[in-house]
């Protein structure tokens, strides 16, 4: 343990199992941004990076603000540091949720990895700073968010859904009352309309919780694919009346054209208007917020109504935010917390936690508490902005993946060589009418030469088989197939037509029991009962089935 580092007096952990002597060590600084009161780690994710051979040590205080005890860390296998000088000096690698301040860079030693939330494109001066302390930085909210393995890992979108359902519940602590409607012995209260501008991770989570509440929900997004996604969360999408494709890089949205802004602009006034809450969470990487509702909009909401801002920290999107705070202005609460993820700090600690963890496993692949920056991973190399005192960061345009060699084209078949004579050179057609009438003949040529020896009643029988199978196919497979499966059609079908036959047979057994067929017409009497149990047993499973599939 370096100088100034004690433990506080905590018990020894006996059955916390041993790192390497050669593993690395990760430390948590506790966090000094002001109102930041996440944790880069956990108790829980601690003991999972102990199992991967690092070691892991906590500033003594760390995890006070999120509810995490420095004794919860101990007993999970973390050495508990005082001092932030002592902690940066003791490690490797840092795990922090905010950029470090310049004091903090200061601290850190050539060869250390950090990482953290950096935003490269809003912060040049850090990474002037970052590089020439000629340490490995990597950016967490870099990660390219395109590639599928990497959602595990992405923290953009664990803090945002965070963000976007405590932005809800600020909206409802200032609004004067409920968000569903209700009707009560005192009155009827109507349901409150929220608005949310953005339908992103943080808009998505907001269109739930505030639909979850009992909220009538609207939201509108510049990139149309995302409608359906609002609908299934019980949000109504509205679409501004302008034909232009929003979809930036990234899973982002991109700034839209002048004309496309005027009719969104539009919209919005009208939405301002109508309903009780507005919650906005439009942000394009690198760039300010933009500026979505005027002070005009602000001023044709209804006295008591909320807006809440979720991209104060960068400018807002209203222009009335006063980023940090919540105020009044024109009878509207205007709410421009910056810290809306601080505000459910152990929640959000924890899925961050749970992100560097499945980063630090893509890092050290060998489980042996020592980590490799490896360029040649794309996910890896999007992260890494500083590497040995190089600026890395923007990375290369992603490698698009090679495009399949077109199919060879299908030679055409030949059409089959016409035969001569006929008059028309021999078509297909009319050689198969020839072989249809052929085959007509045969058939009727081999019926009247069974016919001519067989029993007197063989014709009537035939006729009847015949007829039967007519009318089975025509009653029951012309039945629309939402009424029973198609395995059903076919048995009743089949049913239908003995049914038809023995109901032909038996209808000499009234009073003839002593004629020499009376058994053909008992045999036929059963079929008719088993029959009847046959199709009425295939209906009624067949609307079992069905009502498996209705709500």
């Amino acid at each position: 343990m370096q100088a100034g580092a004690t433990t506080q007096g905590l018990s020894d952990k006996s059955d916390v199992p041993i790192s390497p002597a050669s593993a690395q060590r990760i430390g948590v600084p506790r966090e000094v941004f002001p109102g930041e009161k996440r944790v880069a780690t956990v108790p829980e994710v601690v003991e999972k990076l102990i199992k991967l051979g690092f070691s892991v040590a906590v500033e003594s205080g760390a995890g006070d603000l999120a509810n995490f005890s420095d004794e919860v860390y101990h007993a999970a296998g973390a050495e508990i540091i005082t001092g932030a000088a002592a902690l940066w000096a003791a490690s490797d690698i840092v795990f922090k949720v905010r950029g470090p301040t310049p004091d903090e860079v200061a601290l850190m030693h050539e060869g250390q990895t950090l990482i953290s939330f950096i935003w490269p494109a809003q912060n040049p001066d850090l990474m002037q700073l970052l590089a020439a302390r000629k340490v490995n930085v990597l950016a967490i909210d870099a990660l390219p968010r395109t590639l599928s393995r990497a959602q595990k890992m992405d923290a953009l979108t664990s803090q945002a859904g965070v963000a976007g359902y405590r932005a809800v519940i600020e909206a409802a602590n200032a609004f004067g009352r409920f968000f569903s409607g209700q009707i009560t012995a005192a009155g009827k209260v109507p349901p409150a309309k929220v608005f949310i501008a953005g339908a992103g991770v943080a808009g998505l989570a907001a269109i739930g919780t505030a639909a979850s509440l009992g909220a009538i929900v609207r939201a509108n997004d510049t990139r149309a694919e995302v409608a359906d996604q609002v609908v299934s969360l019980g949000g109504e999408f509205v679409k501004v009346e302008y034909e232009e494709e929003g979809s930036g890089g990234g899973g982002y949205a991109k700034v839209m054209s002048e004309g496309f802004q005027q009719a969104q602009r539009a919209m919005y006034a009208k939405q301002a208007k109508e309903v009780d809450i507005i919650i906005t969470t439009a942000l394009i990487p690198g760039k300010p917020a933009p500026k979505l509702i005027t002070a005009e909009m602000v001023q044709s909401m209804k006295p008591g109504s909320v807006i809440v801002d979720m991209a104060a920290e960068q400018g807002g999107n209203c222009e009335l935010t006063e980023p940090g705070q919540a105020v009044v202005k024109h009878g509207v609460t205007i709410v421009g917390y910056t810290d809306l993820v601080s505000r459910l700090a152990k929640q959000s600690s924890t899925l961050y936690a749970s992100n560097l963890f499945r980063l630090t496993e893509e890092l050290c692949k060998t489980k042996d508490g020592i980590i490799n920056v490896n360029m040649e991973d794309e996910a890896i190399r999007g992260l890494t902005v500083t590497k040995e005192g190089n600026i890395t960061w923007p990375p290369p345009a992603p490698k698009l993946a090679a495009a399949p060699a077109p199919a060879a084209a299908a030679k055409p078949v030949a059409a089959p060589a016409a035969k001569k004579g006929h008059g028309h050179g021999g078509a297909s057609e009319p050689m198969a009418g020839n072989k249809l009438a052929i085959m007509f003949g045969v058939a009727a040529a081999l019926f009247w030469l069974i016919g001519s020896s067989a029993p007197p009643a063989f014709l009537s029988h035939f006729t009847v088989f015949v007829l039967a199978c007519f009318v089975g196919y025509m009653v029951v497979w012309n039945v629309k197939p939402a009424l029973h499966t198609p395995l059903m059609s076919v048995t009743n079908a089949i049913s239908s037509i003995i049914a038809i036959g023995a109901l032909v047979q038996v209808s000499p057994l009234a009073g003839t029991l002593d004629r020499p067929n009376d058994w053909i017409s008992w045999v036929a009497a059963a079929g008719i009962v088993l029959t009847a149990i046959n199709m009425f047993g295939g209906f009624a499973v067949t609307q079992r089935m069905l009502a498996m599939f209705r709500k």
